[in-house]
C-alpha cells in the first residue's frame, strides 16, 4: 500500500485528503494512517494539515520497492521489481528470476552488491546508499546473433538519462563505457541463455557510481562518480526510473528494426571515440587508427593504413583516456 500513497502524493502537487486515498484504495483511515507513519519513519517529510490533507514535501535517497514502484511509468520496463537489500550480483539474481519464469521487463535491484562483475570477469561492487546496481530481465523473439547489439542500447539509454537528469555532458567509450568529465562512472554487462536460433532470456546489468566516493588506488584514475563539479544531488531512484524509460524507448526502437541504423545519430553524438585515436587491442594483432562511427549492428569502425576495419570484439583504448597517451 505504501506504493500506492507514494503515486497518490507525487501525481497531486498540492495537498492530497485522507478520505480520497482510502476510498482509492479501499482501505480504513487507520490502515492510510499507519502507512504514512512508516513511510514517515523512512525519511519522507509529509505534511499533514487537517482539513486539507496529506502533502509530500521530499524523499529520502533510498532504493526500496514502494519508491521505486511509485516513480516507474514505462509500459514493460520495470514491470515487475524485485528488491534486495543486499546480493552479491543483481545479474545472478535476475539469472536465477529467468530460469523461474520472470516476465519480459523484470528489474532487479539492489543497494548493496557485494560480489558484481563487470567485462572480462572484473569486479564491480556497489556501496550502500552511494551507487546503483540494477539488472532488466529480457526475452527477446530476435535471434542470438542480435544480442550483443542491446550492451549499445543500454549504453544509449543510460548515457541519456545521465543528460536528461543532471544536464551534463555524459560520452560513451565502445561499446558501454560511460563517462563524465572523462571519468568512467558506469559499466554495463550483457549475459545471454540461448540455444543454437533461440534466446531464453538476457539480463542487462548497469552499475551506475552516482554520489560522491572514494576509490581503490588500482582504479582511482579511471573510476568517477556522475555528481561531481558542481551537478546537482539527485536521488537515485529518479535516475533509474529515468535509465527505464530511455531504455524501453531505444530497445523499442532496435527491436523493430534488428539494428541499430535508428540509433546511429544519438550513439554517435556521445561516442567519445568518435574521430578520436584509438588503440585496438585484437587478440591477434594490435593496431592504432582513427575511429569513425560505428555500423549499423554496432561494430566500431577504425581508419587504418588507407583501410577501414570493423571492430567487432576487443579492448579499445582512447588517447587521453585510461593511461592511453
Amino acid at each position: 500500500m505504501k506504493t500506492a500513497i507514494l503515486k497518490a502524493l507525487r501525481q497531486n502537487e498540492g495537498y492530497v485528503s485522507g478520505q480520497e486515498i482510502c476510498d482509492a484504495l479501499n482501505v480504513s483511515r487507520t490502515a492510510v494512517w499507519k502507512d504514512m507513519k512508516k513511510l514517515k519513519e523512512e525519511g519522507y517529510e509529509i505534511e499533514s494539515v487537517s482539513n486539507r490533507g496529506y502533502r509530500l514535501k521530499s524523499a529520502p535517497d533510498i532504493l526500496c520497492k514502494h519508491e521505486l514502484c511509485s516513480l516507474i511509468d514505462t509500459a514493460w520496463a520495470g514491470s515487475e521489481v524485485h528488491f534486495f537489500e543486499e546480493t552479491e550480483s543483481t545479474n545472478t539474481k535476475a539469472k536465477q528470476l529467468a530460469d523461474e519464469g520472470a516476465k519480459n521487463g523484470t528489474l532487479v535491484v539492489t543497494e548493496n552488491q557485494t560480489a558484481g562483475r563487470g567485462r572480462r570477469g572484473r569486479d564491480w561492487l556497489a556501496g550502500k546508499g552511494t551507487n546503483i546496481a540494477m539488472t532488466l530481465v529480457l526475452k527477446p523473439e530476435f535471434a542470438p546473433n542480435s544480442a550483443s547489439q542491446v550492451t549499445l542500447v543500454a549504453a544509449l539509454a543510460t548515457a541519456s538519462a545521465i543528460e536528461k537528469i543532471y544536464g551534463a555532458e555524459a560520452k560513451i567509450k565502445w561499446p558501454n563505457d560511460i563517462l563524465v568529465n572523462g571519468k568512467k562512472v558506469v559499466g554495463i554487462l550483457t549475459e545471454m541463455s540461448a540455444e543454437i536460433d533461440y534466446i531464453n532470456y538476457v539480463v542487462v546489468g548497469i552499475g551506475i557510481n552516482v554520489h560522491k566516493q572514494e576509490f581503490s588506488d588500482d582504479i582511482k584514475d579511471i573510476a568517477g562518480y556522475v555528481e561531481q563539479d558542481g551537478l546537482p544531488v539527485v536521488r537515485r531512484s529518479e535516475l533509474l526510473a529515468e535509465i527505464l524509460r530511455q531504455f524501453e524507448k531505444y530497445y523499442d526502437i532496435f527491436c523493430r528494426d534488428l539494428n541499430l541504423k535508428n540509433l546511429k545519430t544519438d550513439y554517435e553524438r556521445m561516442l567519445v571515440n568518435k574521430e578520436k585515436e584509438v588503440r585496438v587491442l585484437d587478440s591477434r594483432e594490435p593496431f592504432n587508427g582513427i575511429a569513425k562511427g560505428i555500423t549499423d549492428t554496432g561494430e566500431l569502425l577504425v581508419e587504418t593504413e588507407g583501410k577501414t576495419v570493423a571492430v567487432s570484439a576487443g579492448e579499445v583504448s582512447v588517447r587521453g583516456l585510461y593511461g592511453y597517451v
